[in-house]
């Protein structure tokens, strides 16, 4: 289609504060505001509804402040009702320019909700359109619940818009209030209002109740309205409304629609939201989601390194965002090689190998495994230990708040194996006294602890691997020996069998020279 420039209304200050559980505080709605209009380029923004509280009153006076200085007061949006002064008053009083005035597009709503017939609200609908003329307030309409309305009786919405058309309106704004619309409902009805009206500019407000939001976007535009209603994060009354960085980024590739946005502050501003609303963003959300740019399958990572097999239109760079290439069990040599190029690091095709092989272990038994989590593998994997003479088949670690843990192990020892349980201050210190058993079955002397350290990657979560350092000491000299994984207890048990085989082996040795 040829290309056209489609405007782009954020609601997320009403609409989407509508959210079970979501209120933005006067300093938050400024932020935001701001955001969008300086940052992000909305063209227009809906930021409160009118008369519901003096906190409410303040924060609007506040972003229109700041929009007259930055010379876009007109793209701030207040919704108001229909009740001649008392909305546009509340609006002017705020220092705002333009009126939402909610009117109802549904017969149904009219008659059962107002209690009015047609001509009654329409009476009410002028008188308080013509006050707002007269303060210098432009005015736009909703015809609240349109898609049915529209559904059930075309008639009633157009007695509606026979007079709102030669009314003072900039813009007619057409919602999906419960997202019930597919599709083809979209274009039909739109294209029938467009046909009918054609001197009046349409917006249209969807809902995500079906999960149709986006694609009913499109299908407004190919309809030809000249404005889409978004949120950021889909913020909305129950499933929500459009996203506005899917709309946005689906208007510009798919439909070839010219657009102000600055795309790249989407996951800036999305943050932003999630921070400010409490609401958390799915991880694979398109275009802002945390992982929507991560490559979890090896055939992918290899595809990009040989030559960006697996890209599209949504590359990251265009986002302000960068690819990733996840480690775990899925992962193969080209993930390893990514992520080590991030880092900075060369290893040989050997280290590599055995690197990888601990990645798809820990993989096993960890979601996740970060670019942080690396060096941590690294060290463990590649760091000097001797061959497994003793070996951890099984461990059960039982505890209880202020109860001593108990631990049960299951050990292979030169081939034999052996059970033991222990029971300690802690699940370390019952492995310790378990393991001891088995040990003491050796010539070695078990060794002195004499310090313990544990540390997670920088940056890291809760679910980070776990680095623990063991200080040893045997026989009047001392060892460091570490041991990585994701649970704390473990990462300890591990750096004490490294240990343990570390004085086997010297055992081993001693016995060869002196034969």
């Amino acid at each position: 289609m040829q290309s056209r420039e489609i405007k782009i209304v954020d609601v997320t200050l009403r609409d989407g504060e509508q959210t079970q559980g979501v209120s933005f505080s006067q300093a938050e709605k400024v932020t935001i505001a701001k955001a969008l209009l300086g940052s992000l380029k909305v063209d227009r923004i809906e930021v409160a509804s009118a008369k519901i509280s003096l906190g409410e009153h303040d924060a609007v006076s506040r972003i229109t402040k700041w929009a007259a200085d930055q010379d876009c007061l007109e793209s701030v949006e207040v919704l108001g009702f229909t009740d001649h002064k008392s909305s546009v008053d509340w609006i002017d009083s705020a220092g705002g320019k333009v009126i939402n005035l909610l009117t109802k597009g549904s017969e149904k709503h009219c008659r059962e909700q107002l209690r009015m017939t047609v001509k009654e609200h329409l009476a009410g609908v002028e008188k308080t359109i013509k006050y707002a003329h007269d303060v210098g307030l432009a005015a736009n309409v909703y015809l609240e619940d349109w898609s049915n309305g529209y559904a059930d009786n075309k008639d009633y919405v157009f007695e509606m818009m026979d007079l709102l058309k030669d009314m003072p309106i900039s813009n007619i704004m057409l919602p999906d209030t419960l997202g019930i619309m597919t599709p083809k409902d979209v274009y039909s009805s739109i294209s029938d209002m467009i046909s009918r009206y054609p001197d009046c500019r349409f917006d249209f407000h969807p809902h995500n109740d079906y999960g149709l939001s986006t694609a009913n976007a499109m299908v407004a535009v190919e309809a030809g309205v000249a404005s889409i209603h978004c949120t950021v994060n889909c913020l909305g009354e129950r499933a929500g409304n459009a996203s506005l960085a899917e709309v946005c980024t689906v208007l510009r590739d798919k439909m070839d629609i010219d657009l102000n946005i600055r795309e790249k502050e989407f996951y800036t501003i999305s943050q932003m939201i999630e921070n400010f609303s409490g609401k958390r963003v799915a991880e694979n959300a398109p275009i802002v989601g945390s992982n929507v740019f991560t490559q979890t399958a090896g055939i992918h990572a290899d595809g990009d390194q040989k030559g960006q097999l697996y890209q599209t239109r949504l590359s990251p760079d265009r986002f302000n965002r960068s690819t990733s290439y996840a480690l775990g069990k899925m992962s193969g040599k080209a993930s390893l090689q990514k992520n080590l190029e991030v880092l900075g690091i060369s290893l040989s095709e050997k280290d590599q190998a055995k690197v990888l092989e601990k990645i798809v272990s820990l993989g096993d038994s960890k979601t996740e495994i970060t670019v942080e989590d690396l060096p941590l593998i690294i060290a463990d994997a590649l760091e000097s230990g001797g061959h497994r003479y003793l070996e951890l088949l099984n461990c059960t670690i039982t505890s209880g708040l202020e109860l001593n843990s108990i631990v049960s192990i299951h050990v292979q020892l030169y081939g034999d194996t052996y059970k033991a349980t222990g029971a300690g201050n802690g699940g370390f210190d019952a492995f310790i006294n378990a393991i001891r058993v088995v040990v003491d079955r050796t010539e070695i002397v078990f060794p002195e602890l004499i310090d313990y350290q544990i540390r997670i990657p920088k940056g890291g979560t809760t679910s980070a691997l776990v680095e623990c350092i063991i200080t040893w000491e045997t026989e009047g000299r001392r060892y460091r020996t570490r041991g990585v994984d994701a649970n704390q207890v473990f990462s300890g048990i591990k750096a004490a069998m490294r240990m343990i085989n570390m004085q086997l082996r010297a055992l081993e040795k001693a016995s060869v020279e002196q034969c």
